[in-house]
């Protein structure tokens, strides 16, 4: 299985020590954010995965795919938005927070969030009233209406497109660099993103057709996009990775994604 390189481990295995078992959420009724700019993804079919994969993993071989119509995250979910989410419930810091070096804490209001687990991330979008988006809808989302290209800017990549290990050493501002086809920023670079689905190397051979989520049990959970520190390949719209879903990592934030019939309910 084609796994993420743990570079986090470089600056103190400690780290990365955070149980999937959290507090939930308090009911109570808490503050919400002010609603993060969203993009309207329309629904429809694509081919998923590579169409020309000569990779010797087989996990994103081409298929195709149909997702409904949703809603997602101009941009990855920042420290800021984080931080009210944290005053609001008592949420515990995210590992890293408050390092200036990795660019974590309000010194970096308007950076991706990182060092927070899979749950953490889960517990931030539905408090928002939001989810994570499947894996699919984050691949349809991300390839910015093109149609067979390999990265979301097309079939050449520059480091005008994306901030990983040719630009910077860490993260950057969200929508530091130009948007993909759907206006949203940093589907490429600045940090991985968790996604709702469990990981196997084989879905893609069983998948549904319509609105697939993964696996119903699965030892981890997929990441997607390519962060800071990664190589020009592991930046495709494509690639996939998988972590356990109590990992915490120096390049791992998230997006959030919204269904159509949710968005209404909430207007």
């Amino acid at each position: 299985m084609k796994m993420l390189l743990p570079l986090a481990l470089v600056v103190a295995s400690s780290f990365l020590s955070y149980s999937e078992e959290k507090k939930p959420v308090p009911e109570t009724a808490v503050p919400k954010p002010k609603e993060s700019e969203m993009v309207l993804i329309p629904g429809g079919e694509f081919v998923m995965g590579l169409e020309k994969n000569e990779s010797k993993y087989v996990d994103n071989i081409a298929h195709k795919v149909y997702v409904d119509s949703f809603y997602i995250d101009k941009t990855e979910v920042t420290n800021a938005q984080y931080d009210e989410f944290m005053k609001a419930t008592g949420h515990a810091q995210p590992q890293f927070w408050g390092i200036k070096e990795l660019r974590s804490g309000m010194d970096f209001p308007n950076h991706p969030v990182i060092g927070l687990s899979w749950t953490d991330a889960k517990e931030y979008a539905e408090w928002r009233g939001a989810r994570l988006p499947t894996e699919a809808e984050w691949e349809c989302a991300a390839r910015g209406k093109l149609i067979g290209k390999i990265w979301p800017n097309g079939d050449t990549l520059d480091s005008k497109m994306a901030n990983f290990n040719k630009n910077e050493k860490g993260t950057v501002a969200v929508g530091s660099y130009s948007p993909n086809g759907f206006g949203l920023f940093d589907m490429a670079g600045n940090v991985r993103e968790w996604v709702s689905d469990r990981y196997e190397k084989d879905y893609y051979t069983t998948s549904p057709y319509k609105n697939p989520t993964g696996p119903e049990v699965a030892k981890f959970r997929v990441i997607r996009g390519g962060g800071w520190h990664s190589g020009e390949s592991c930046l495709t719209v494509a690639g996939r990775e998988a972590l356990k879903s109590s990992w915490v990592d120096i390049a791992v934030g998230f997006r959030c994604a919204k269904s159509i019939v949710a968005a209404q309910t909430q207007k």
